[in-house]
């Protein structure tokens, strides 16, 4: 048993062991609620489709903040602490919901001061899934470790400096114990911080879904027929896979995730520079993350401005809605197969009829895994909250 599990277990008559030095020596089971042995981020019973090929190719965790038991941990009590913001209203949790699939429901998410965030706050399941593991629509946080630490720093999420984190942390006793266990010290720094938050969001793993259960079944191969899935979910899953549509050209592997930015043609005339605002390059502007598509079903409203409600919405776009943007995707042009740059072809229309909408629908909601969406390891360890 690690020191924290036995500090937070005990109860105020129990007797904690002499080599556990005093100034960790308390109960905090009044404020959180932490199990006895710690929940198993490190190694997740994942199905081979997740453990071997393109999967365990595009993994962005690096070397030096591998996923531990002991600092997700740490990472999950920060991910809800109201702490983190200037004056105690918000958490990382609050813009990312358990239930949502660590989503938002609204548009855009409500800030420390009630102010809107400037886009919609992503789903976070399979993060640690994606190529060049840049962070945030517009990519401009280059790892998960830089990104962690920038809502916090914004001044309309959560309005804090990395000092004042430090400090407020510091005088939160029940974050001794979480540290020494996860570093091997109780000393409190921003790059600590970073790594725990990191840590935990890494160990979203969504791989339960009824899309899973079929994959599992029929030896991985999607080309066969789901024996889980009803006729209009097998309809779908082979348009999704299928050269007419390419969906599965950007949304990529078992854990549908992206590569790089792409530009999906949301407007003819950016409001949106995407990329292309962070970088000042021409060909990135309209260019946007790929997010995973797990979980899909419970992440609306969709795209970085939640413009569209649902996902029928979303699908009927793609089908007829995309705009001849500057720097549109090649994927979306006809005949194209690459990113943009190619602004002569014409867009391409996928011309699905309803049925084959409602196909596509019903598919993407086989993404959903109501394992994650109710494990207690990613849940709120606040007594109170």
């Amino acid at each position: 048993m690690s020191m924290v599990a036995l500090i937070f277990s005990c109860s105020p008559n129990d007797e904690v062991t002499d080599d556990i030095d005093d100034t960790v020596n308390n109960d905090f089971s009044d404020i959180l609620n932490l199990p006895s042995d710690y929940y198993n981020y490190a190694n997740p019973d994942l199905p081979n489709h997740f453990t071997t090929g393109q999967v365990a190719g595009i993994d962005n965790t690096p070397n030096n903040n591998p996923v531990t038991d002991e600092g997700a941990t740490l990472g999950r009590v920060l991910f809800y602490d109201v702490n983190l913001s200037g004056n105690n209203t918000v958490s990382c949790a609050s813009c990312h919901i358990q239930e949502r699939a660590f989503a938002d429901e609204g548009a855009f998410s409500t800030g420390f001061q009630g102010g809107l965030t400037g886009r919609n706050s992503m789903g976070l399941a399979n993060a640690r899934y994606y190529d060049n593991g840049r962070f945030f629509w517009d990519e401009r946080a280059n790892t998960l470790e830089d990104q962690v630490l920038m809502p916090i720093q914004d001044q309309v999420e959560m309005g804090l400096t990395l000092t004042e984190l430090v400090s407020k942390i510091q005088d939160q006793d029940y974050y001794q114990p979480l540290f020494t266990d996860a570093f091997g010290s109780s000393e409190v720094t921003s790059e600590r911080i970073s790594l725990a938050l990191s840590q935990f969001v890494r160990s979203m793993v969504s791989y339960e879904s009824r899309y899973d259960e079929g994959l599992i079944t029929v030896n991985g191969d999607e080309d066969d027929d789901f024996p889980n899935f009803t006729e209009l979910e097998n309809l779908g899953k082979d348009l999704f896979f299928s050269n007419r549509t390419q969906c599965s050209n950007c949304h990529e592997t078992a854990t549908f995730s992206g590569d790089q930015a792409r530009n999906n043609g949301l407007d003819a005339v950016l409001t949106d520079l995407g990329v292309g605002g962070v970088t000042g390059n021409n060909n990135d502007q309209g260019e946007f993350k790929v997010n995973s598509l797990r979980n899909i079903a419970l992440t609306g409203p969709y795209m970085h401005d939640g413009r569209f409600a649902t996902l029928r919405e979303v699908v009927e776009f793609y089908n007829n809605g995309v705009q001849n943007s500057p720097g549109l995707d090649n994927r979306l042009r006809v005949g194209g197969g690459g990113r943009g740059g190619n602004n002569n072809g014409n867009v391409r229309r996928l011309n699905l009829n309803g049925q084959e909408i409602d196909a596509l629908v019903a598919f993407l909601n086989t993404l959903t895994d109501e394992s994650f969406l109710t494990d207690e390891k990613f849940s709120n360890p606040f007594v109170d909250n």
